[in-house]
């Protein structure tokens, strides 16, 4: 588990705060939704842009996030006062399913902004939902030390932001569902799966390099981890190389596209260092074991396609060992990748995400017809 979540700073910062130009929408919805807002980019902001190449020049200019996403939308709750939830969307088309996707500790939405392109490059109509959890990206959470970070809250506001999502967008109903989750979001991807609140709409769920038994033992070395990360940054490329030099994050345009909203701009810390990390690991220590604690039994038992990607050969606890024996799920492993597999390999994870989704695909299934019916036909059987 490399570390919780290296690259788990990945905050749509300064570009979004220029594009928030939201419309709320105060319509009286059963939801709990109270307020919505979408942005959709201008022509201007190169929403079919294609990241430029790092072969020639050795780029790090930031890549926006109007080149993998639709719209950004903005959603608040009458229940929750005082936070303001931030996603991503890229709309499905017809019946296609609906990716949603969970980013790790620290990250944000734009984690998934690559393999949402690569998913749309093998399924044209599916649509991604990549949201911003609270206290991280660009979600807005109320003012305070006392964030609740709490595993059970994490996968109540995933739902909110799903249902949200659904009002804001008109649709008659939810679109198959695909729950994908890197780490943290591996644990908050299992336990709304694990809740069943989602009920038929929920296909399938996939979980990205994490495991209990690993993720735990990972977290009695996270402080000291999180002590030798630079505190700041003269500048957002500057934090770019960083975290391509060090391997954090394996793959260039992955790093240009996520790593800006890992950062804000705060000089009063550090003036020539003014990029700091946006998310405050080190403060959410309370919650980490309640993040992973239970997770293989959870992953085993929800209802649903159930795919485990891992990088290189991690541990498999017993109880994960012996479902993967009896063929309870699917487990991918990729070597060559690190921590952050869909930002490493965008296109190999997109590839297994796909295939994922086509074998629990129901309206695929071709199901024989009934005796009944054959004999009301005069049929023999």
């Amino acid at each position: 588990m490399e570390e919780l979540d290296e690259e788990d700073h990945e905050q749509n910062g300064e570009p979004l705060a220029d594009l928030s130009e939201q419309n709320d929408d105060d319509s009286s919805s059963a939801s709990s939704v109270s307020s919505t807002g979408t942005v959709i980019p201008t022509p201007s902001q190169k929403l079919f842009a294609r990241p430029q190449g790092v072969a020639r020049g050795k780029t790090l200019q930031p890549v926006p996030w109007t080149t993998y996403f639709e719209r950004e939308l903005y959603l608040e709750s009458s229940e929750l006062p005082g936070l303001r939830f931030h996603a991503y969307l890229t709309s499905p088309v017809g019946k296609g399913p609906l990716f949603v996707a969970h980013h790790g500790a620290g990250s944000s939405g734009l984690s998934f902004a690559v393999v949402s392109s690569e998913i749309r490059k093998r399924i044209p109509t599916a649509g991604i939902l990549a949201m911003d959890c609270r206290g991280h990206g660009s979600t807005v959470s109320p003012e305070g030390p006392d964030l609740d970070l709490r595993l059970a809250t994490l996968a109540g506001d995933l739902y909110l932001v799903i249902q949200s999502t659904k009002v804001q967008m008109g649709w008659p109903d939810l679109p198959p569902v695909i729950l994908v989750g890197h780490s943290l979001g591996g644990a908050v991807v299992t336990e709304l799966a694990h809740m069943g609140t989602l009920g038929p709409s929920l296909l399938a769920y996939a979980v990205l390099d994490i495991v209990e038994g690993s993720a735990m033992d990972a977290l009695q070395s996270m402080q000291t981890y999180l002590s030798t990360r630079p505190g700041g940054f003269t500048s957002v490329e500057t934090a770019i190389d960083w975290h391509v030099r060090s391997r954090t994050i394996r793959n260039s345009v992955s790093a240009r596209t996520s790593v800006p909203a890992l950062l804000r701009r705060d000089k009063t810390v550090d003036a020539s260092r003014p990029w700091r990390w946006r998310t405050n690991l080190g403060t959410t220590q309370a919650f980490w074991e309640g993040w992973f604690a239970g997770l293989s039994k959870k992953f085993l038992e929800a209802k649903g396609g159930k795919l485990l990607l891992l990088a290189g050969t991690d541990r498999l606890d017993t109880e994960l060992t012996i479902g993967q024996m009896q063929g309870k799920y699917a487990l991918q492993l990729f070597a060559d990748a690190g921590h952050f597999i869909h930002e490493d390999l965008p296109e190999q994870t997109a590839i297994s995400l796909c295939d994922f989704y086509q074998r629990n695909d129901r309206s695929a299934l071709v199901l024989p017809p009934k005796v009944s019916d054959l004999l009301r036909q005069g049929k023999k059987v």
